[in-house]
């Protein structure tokens, strides 16, 4: 019976070629994705654990942060300083120490633009040694800064923006840009630089007074001396360092397995996610094997009935075709490995060019990656051929002989669409009840609920291709004529084929329609959110959504052509003995930049020094106009305040708003994250530069009309649909196998029913039209379940998110959703080339011979 199998697969190369093809992609991309995420995560580690190599201890200070010190959690007062370093530089086995201040510097480049990204923009102090060089950043061109004015930057920033030594450059920090002059150009191994952020050096003295405060370190690099425990150190330190404050010490080791650690869990995720997809290509390459499988049983009916008549057994047959998918699933899991090994390196290579300075390293091919990929494919494989060897031993020898099709009975549907049924009605009650559950939870239990729909929906696909097919039977007659009629009639006859073939289409497009209307659906919230109720023409914020001084606001309050301006100020107070955001804005100016909506009392009362309360919180709290709130202040005092109108929720504002005038006295660092600016002619190139020179040219400042910050997120959302529809195209590209492969077999098992149309006078271009159209009514049919389906599990998704983003409801993209069918339409029209020529090329007398 092997021997069988052997010859089997040999005499059906070419009806086997696509099932091959679908498990050699699936397995490339398993193999790919690992092969992938093992080099870059070794890449990776290896980067990471050189930034600790000239470090035995690291001391740090948690509260040496601009971020910390704008939320007034400094932790104590307990700081680094010059004392402490000296205290840490005479303990015995001490090779050398370091203070370090390090912090956000945004550099900009010759157009004034911020050079790279705001969040990988740093700041740090030039520490040479006695013979004048820093050994952590070695100069290749000029020297290190010794005083103020004076900066070095690395080498890949000062390229990219095209510096040389002795050019002014323009840095900006938490205060205002600086114009300084670069000193010289170094090179770092430090990952973060190599990965693209920016890195700019001071003086020690003038980075402790840019970056953090006059004396202060952020942290203290201490190097032992050959031979020194890292761990004795370390205790040697603690015992010399403050006893409060948010001051620690790691050893080299301790920070690197840190960092080890973090490499791990960013690239396991990323791993996760693409064998997420991966899986869908293998799932949906599952319906083609077992199709495939199914087809060549019931074409070689006669073969495996005289098999039984000559004494095999029933498992010999069921044996006989485990091995011919053993096979099958071997060799393409032998492709597929090697295809992903290459798959790997074309993934590594284009995240160097997408993400330049990325650590990389050799090809990592771990013995995992192998077994996985081997094992994987073999057990697809046979395990998408279990369900026909099975049915395949059980043809009986006797009625096999006298028919060369065995069709499914009637009581086998019968459970079929019983079994669809209860699993749908199981999985849609799942998926209803986590949409009205809402939140987390509710999203977890549509998680759990879409597989079980979707494979319902796939078991009863047999039963809804017939009603839903004949739908387009009138169209296809009007517009084709016989071939339309013929190919309705040819994509119902085999219900169970028609459907396994549109099922891998339908698992895609489930997938793509739900990405694209919750993306659709986010992107029209927060459209909603960025214009309700702003009539300014600028925003000014910070790239890195740092606090502004409030010297900025009155700088931007009187630059030319500004008709009027306010500072949305942020703090938390205790009102009513609940912690609570309070919005501080000019209460003259707030109906020129924001349209507020009034459910009782009046925006007005904020200039006789009232509160507006949002609606929401306005009845949770039960407050009403007239009500008065007991305020709590930070710096200690107390007071109370008038409700004097409830407002529907803003996304600007906070739930309590003031008047600046309030608010002044008892927030002495105010937190001020947005600037609304309206114009005396609207908005203005003129006007957005002349607030852009109002910040003093800082790159680190933001002038953005509301379309531009639509667009700004809406560019986010693309990415991320573009990157999923990138990652999808697998499964689509092996659903796209799984129709030529159908067909193709389908052709050839209607050998004679073609010859016959042939030989009754339908040509050969009719019988072309009549493939290409059942073809296209199959793909169809599966992408119509497949948009409806996710366009379900969408609203289901968006129900849960409601109060996560306010305002959000489904939107129907129905362009996309229209493109999606017809991308389907022309996947159809494309797969039936090969089998439509091929049909068209039978010839009429070989053909009705045909057994």
């Amino acid at each position: 019976m092997f021997r069988t199998a052997l010859r089997n697969v040999a005499a059906h190369k070419g009806r086997l070629l696509m099932t091959v093809l679908a498990v050699m992609l699936g397995t490339a991309f398993v193999a790919g994705t690992m092969v992938f995420s093992d080099t870059l995560g070794k890449a990776m580690t290896n980067s990471y654990s050189k930034s600790y190599s000239d470090v035995s201890v690291q001391v740090t200070d948690a509260s040496a942060s601009a971020y910390a010190r704008a939320s007034e959690k400094t932790g104590g007062d307990a700081e680094l300083t010059k004392a402490t370093v000296d205290q840490l530089a005479a303990l015995p086995g001490v090779e050398r120490v370091r203070g370090v201040a390090a912090g956000f510097t945004a550099v900009a480049d010759r157009k004034g633009d911020l050079i790279g990204q705001a969040y990988s923009a740093y700041g740090a102090n030039w520490a040479p040694a006695a013979d004048g060089k820093d050994p952590r950043y070695p100069m290749v061109e000029g020297q290190g800064p010794k005083k103020a004015g004076e900066i070095a930057l690395d080498r890949a920033s000062a390229d990219k923006a095209g510096y040389k030594v002795g050019d002014t450059v323009r840095v900006a920090g938490n205060g205002p840009a600086q114009d300084v002059k670069l000193t010289g150009v170094f090179t770092t191994d430090d990952p973060q630089i190599t990965a693209g952020a920016t890195l700019t050096l001071f003086d020690t003295a003038t980075a402790q007074q840019f970056l953090l405060s006059p004396g202060r370190f952020s942290a203290i690099d201490v190097q032992g001396k050959p031979g020194t425990s890292q761990t004795a150190l370390q205790e040697a330190v603690i015992a010399k360092l403050p006893k409060e404050g948010a001051i620690t010490a790691k050893t080299g080791d301790q920070l690197t397995a840190d960092q080890t650690k973090m490499v791990e869990q960013s690239t396991s995720g990323m791993k996760t996610m693409l064998l997420a997809f991966a899986g869908i290509s293998l799932f949906v390459g599952i319906f083609i094997i077992a199709n495939t499988f199914t087809m060549l049983i019931a074409q070689r009916t006669k073969e495996l009935a005289l098999l039984r008549a000559i004494g095999a057994a029933r498992g010999q047959i069921t044996r006989s075709v485990l091995a011919e998918a053993l096979l099958i699933g071997l060799t393409a899991s032998v492709a597929g490995l090697v295809t992903g090994i290459g798959i790997g390196a074309a993934m590594q290579a284009g995240i160097a060019k997408l993400a330049e300075g990325m650590p990389t390293g050799p090809l990592v091919i771990a013995p995992a990656t192998v077994i996985t990929a081997l094992v994987t494919g073999v057990l697809v494989t046979v395990v998408s051929a279990l369900l026909p060897a099975l049915r395949a031993s059980r043809i009986a020898p006797v009625a096999a002989m006298a028919s060369g099709d065995a069709p499914a009975t009637q009581k086998s549907l019968i459970v079929r669409n019983v079994i669809g049924s209860l699993l749908t009605a199981a999985g849609f009650a799942m998926i209803l009840g986590g949409a009205s559950k809402g939140g987390e939870t509710g999203r977890y239990v549509i998680m759990g609920g879409a597989p079980v729909a979707m494979i319902g929906i796939f078991v009863l696909l047999p039963l809804l291709s017939r009603p839903v097919i004949a739908l387009a039977g009138p169209l296809l007659a009007a517009v084709a004529g016989t071939p339309g009629k013929l190919a309705r009639r040819n994509a119902v006859r085999n219900p169970r084929r028609t459907a396994t073939t549109a099922a891998a289409l339908t698992i895609g497009l489930t997938l793509v329609t739900a990405m694209t209307v919750m993306g659709a659906s986010v992107s029209g919230a927060v459209d909603r959110i960025v214009t309700k109720g702003v009539v300014a023409d600028y925003k000014v914020s910070s790239a890195n959504r740092m606090s502004l001084s409030p010297e900025l606001a009155e700088k931007v309050a009187k630059a030319p052509g500004v008709a009027a301006s306010s500072a949305l100020t942020n703090a938390y107070w205790d009102l009513d003995g609940k912690d609570a955001a309070v919005s501080g804005v000019n209460p003259q100016n707030l109906p020129k930049l924001l349209d507020l909506t009034m459910d009782a009392g009046s925006a007005d009362t904020l200039t006789k020094g009232q509160v507006l309360v949002e609606a929401g919180i306005a009845k949770k709290r039960g407050l009403t106009v007239g009500s008065t709130v007991k305020a709590d202040f930070l710096d200690g005092t107390t007071g109370a305040l008038t409700v004097g109108g409830v407002y529907q929720s803003l996304d600007l504002l906070s739930p309590f708003v003031v008047a600046d005038s309030v608010m002044a006295p008892h927030a002495k660092d105010a937190d001020i994250r947005d600037i609304l600016v309206k114009g005396t002619d609207g908005a203005t190139s003129t006007l957005a530069k002349s607030v852009k020179e109002a910040t003093g040219n800082n790159p680190v400042i933001e002038v953005k009309t509301q379309a531009q910050m639509k667009e700004e997120f809406n560019q986010i959302i693309s990415f991320a649909l573009n990157m999923m529809y990138g990652l999808l195209a697998m499964s689509v590209l092996v659903a796209v196998l799984g129709v030529v492969n159908t067909l193709a077999m389908s052709v050839f098992e209607r050998k004679r029913e073609i010859g016959m149309l042939r030989a009754i006078g339908l040509d050969r271009r009719g019988i072309k039209r009549m493939v290409h159209l059942e073809s296209v009514v199959i793909s169809l049919f599966g992408a119509v379940t497949g948009v409806l389906l996710g366009s379900f599990l969408a609203w289901a998704v968006n129900s849960t998110l409601d109060s996560a983003i306010p305002g959000l409801v489904t939107e129907l993209p129905y362009g996309q959703l229209l493109l999606f069918l017809l991308m389907a339409g022309l996947v159809g029209l494309v797969a039936a080339l090969w089998p439509a020529r091929r049909a068209s090329k039978l010839d009429i007398l070989t053909s009705i011979k045909t057994d």
